[in-house]
């Protein structure tokens, strides 16, 4: 028998291994179960129950209607688009440049994009904040935007960097024999080829801008019609009693989109992550 060769697990480590993930489901599924419950439960907060002990959509309406959560869903659509659109573009072109073209401070630029993922991101309020009352953009989704992006591009760079590494530089030069601009070039060979690396980083992008608080929070204050999802969810907490059914139906309105847009492109995303892993 090969040293290699290893003994086939016992019916009882299989049924604890079962049991283990199924432990692990329950715990991590458990939460957002509760949350839907709670959503379409009209005695949420007053009672316990596995299951709508009243269903009622009566939450869902309460929160698109008189608390304003259409617009809080409006304002954070218009934020995570412009921000994945923007990010996903400047991203793509500097890792380009700095996988492709040598130029002198290519190395410090690269350490200084490792340097700002490492920061910790309240110790960039104060500063992010500051320019942005500079620039005029304070109380306005233009500013939020902006530092949006500013948060996302260093994670951008250093993924796309990889797909764009990878990519061998007989295909480009290919294209230039046969009569191809560098323009080109870049949408019918790079651009298709580093795409499920574009894709990977656009879920992240997507994700920063869509839940973020602190920063939206901050630059935001009082200018309650631009505020977003994140934001916005605080209104239904009380000082004294919260609306606990109001809150997990803003909850599950807030989880739906992201749900969906990683459900629509978790392909690409796992091999977009295997692949920019190969070389960088």
């Amino acid at each position: 028998m090969s040293l290699l060769s290893t003994r086939r697990p016992t019916p009882a480590v299989r049924a604890g291994k079962g049991l283990a993930v199924a432990g692990l489901l329950l715990f991590t599924l458990f939460p957002a179960y509760w949350m839907l419950v709670s959503a379409f439960d009209a005695r949420a907060g007053r009672g316990s129950s596995f299951v709508p002990a009243e269903p009622t959509l009566d939450h869902f309406e309460f929160v698109l209607t008189e608390g304003g959560f259409d617009v809080f869903l409006r304002n954070s659509v218009v934020v995570a688009l412009v921000t994945v659109v923007v990010s996903s573009l400047l991203a793509l072109l500097a890792s380009v440049a700095v996988a492709r073209f040598r130029f002198r401070f290519r190395t410090q630029v690269l350490l200084m994009v490792l340097v700002v993922q490492m920061v910790p991101l309240e110790a960039l309020v104060i500063p992010l904040f500051v320019q942005v009352r500079d620039l005029g953009l304070l109380e306005q989704l233009l500013g939020l935007v902006v530092v949006y992006v500013a948060l996302a591009l260093p994670f951008g760079i250093w993924m796309l960097r990889g797909f764009v590494a990878a990519v061998p530089v007989e295909l480009e030069e290919a294209a230039y024999l046969d009569g191809a601009t560098w323009g080109r070039m870049f949408r019918s060979v790079l651009f298709p080829l580093v795409a499920p690396g574009l894709v990977a980083t656009s879920i992240f992008s997507f994700i920063t801008a869509w839940n973020e608080f602190l920063f939206a929070m901050t630059l935001l204050g009082a200018a309650t019609e631009n505020y977003t999802v994140a934001i916005g969810l605080r209104s239904f907490f009380g000082q004294f009693s919260n609306q606990w059914g109001a809150i997990m139906a803003a909850s599950t309105l807030i989880t739906l989109p992201v749900m969906i847009f990683f459900i629509l492109v978790q392909r690409r995303l796992a091999s977009g992550l295997t692949a920019g892993a190969v070389k960088g």
